[in-house]
């Protein structure tokens, strides 16, 4: 009976929200510094695509007058799309840096106050080990 009542409350512990701890507030500023990176990496993709669409429409005789010149214009307008989409992936890391330069202060300040609180009780944690039944230990 009393493992049944550990193992509830370690389920509960597990699935209870923890807006204190260190790592989700780690977790969250990290998300919250990619999020402009993100959705301009997205939109400048999607925009690269549609230029190149219409440039393989063109070149197809889809669009325009189907003249030579649609053609040619066609083959230039979607190697432009194309340049687009082979730089994209790049203007994402190259606009993360300059958010990480922005936040690496106040994440490397909560990063040493979270090791600073791991290092605090090490031979607690140790000594609860240790002296811990085994029919009490969970092995995740």
């Amino acid at each position: 009976m009393n493992t049944d009542k550990i193992y509830a409350e370690q389920l509960a512990n597990e699935y209870a929200l923890k807006d204190n701890s260190k790592v989700v507030a780690l977790r969250k500023l990290d998300k919250k510094a990619k999020l402009p990176a993100t959705v301009f990496t997205y939109t400048f993709g999607i925009i690269a695509a549609l230029i190149a669409g219409v440039g393989m429409c063109l070149s197809m005789k889809v669009i325009g007058n189907g003249s030579s010149a649609m053609f040619v214009l066609g083959v230039i307008v979607g190697i432009i799309g194309l340049l687009g989409m082979g730089v994209n992936r790049s203007t994402f890391y190259l606009h993360y840096e300059t958010m990480a330069d922005l936040l690496s202060e106040s994440v490397s300040h909560m990063n040493e106050q979270f090791l600073a609180h791991m290092k605090k009780d090490t031979d607690a944690f140790v000594t609860k080990m240790r002296d811990c039944p085994l029919d009490e230990l969970r092995m995740l």
